[in-house]
This record gives C-alpha cells, sequence and structure tokens, in this order.
C-alpha cells in the first residue's frame, strides 16, 4: 500500500498546478484508502501550506494546519486528526488545489464518498478555478458513479499508474 502513496504523490508533486501551489487541501487517509502520507510530507517539506480536516459534529470539515505526523491525534473511528488550531470551515476557500479522498471516480468528475456529504460542503466553498483532485488506486476509475444535484464533482484523478485531468482539465 505504502508504494500506492509513494506513486501518487509523485504523480502530484510533478504536476505543474501543485508544483505552483501555496496552499493545499488534502486530507488524512485511513483504512484500505491509497497513502496520503508521503505527499503530506513531501509538500510540507518543499514548504507549501497543508490544511487537513477535523470532522464537525454536524459533519462539516474545519480544517487544521497539518505539522508533521507527531501532530495528529488518532479518532476511534475513521482517519487521525491534526491537533493545532481550528482554521474554521472557509479556511478551505484559501487553497489552490483540493485533494479528496473517495472510493471510486467516474470519467464525468463525480465521485463516491462515505456518504456522509462532508467533502461536498467544503467543496462548495472552493472557488470554480481551484483544482479537485481525488486520490485512488487503479480500477477505481469507472464508468459510471450515481450522482445528485449536490454532489460536488472532480477535475482530477490520480492513481499509482497516472494522472487523469477530467472535465475542463483534459
Amino acid at each position: 500500500m505504502r508504494a500506492a502513496g509513494v506513486a501518487i504523490a509523485s504523480h502530484l508533486l510533478e504536476w505543474p498546478a501543485l508544483c505552483d501551489a501555496r496552499v493545499v487541501g488534502a486530507y488524512v487517509s485511513f483504512g484500505s484508502e491509497p497513502p496520503t502520507g508521503p505527499l503530506l510530507d513531501a509538500l510540507r517539506k518543499r514548504g507549501t501550506k497543508v490544511l487537513l480536516p477535523v470532522v464537525l459534529p454536524d459533519l462539516d470539515l474545519t480544517w487544521v494546519v497539518y505539522t508533521g505526523t507527531e501532530a495528529l491525534a488518532p479518532r476511534p473511528r475513521g482517519p487521525s486528526e491534526p491537533t493545532g488550531r481550528s482554521l474554521g470551515p472557509e479556511a478551505i476557500t484559501d487553497v489552490d488545489v483540493v485533494v479528496v479522498p473517495g472510493l471510486a471516480a467516474d470519467g464525468e468528475g463525480h465521485r463516491l464518498g462515505r456518504g456522509g456529504g462532508s467533502y461536498d460542503r467544503a467543496l462548495a466553498r472552493v472557488g470554480a478555478e481551484v483544482p479537485r483532485v481525488i486520490a485512488l488506486y487503479d480500477g477505481e476509475l469507472v464508468d459510471d458513479i450515481p450522482h445528485d444535484g449536490h454532489d460536488e464533482s472532480i477535475d482530477v484523478v490520480v492513481t499509482p499508474s497516472a494522472l487523469t485531468p477530467l472535465g475542463r482539465l483534459a
């Protein structure tokens, strides 16, 4: 699994949009998701400010600056979360690129999340010009994802094998 995270990070770190980014919204992977640790640490080492989510009681997301793995606290269920000062849900509006989790995506930019709507709310705050990336394993880019009007789309799928721009970025 770690090799998948390293390959995904490599693709993203060479992508011009991420190379130029000053602030990146990302997440801490957990369970069977592709590991994000290699990306988070490389961005931080590069001097890029990384914002990580903390899930609020209403399932919205607030954001905290990533300062390293030592500042991540485990949760009973779900990914570890950063322990720093909360910047609030609106902090995501400052990102130049946002990397989101998911279970699958299709070529139209629809993503399948875990069903809580947290990332749809966060992505609705992000400007239309901000590239939205989903990190998946090979085989999780599928033909069709069911979607509703409130579902926010993504612009790029990155897997261990490739970075694939979709829609307006294709």
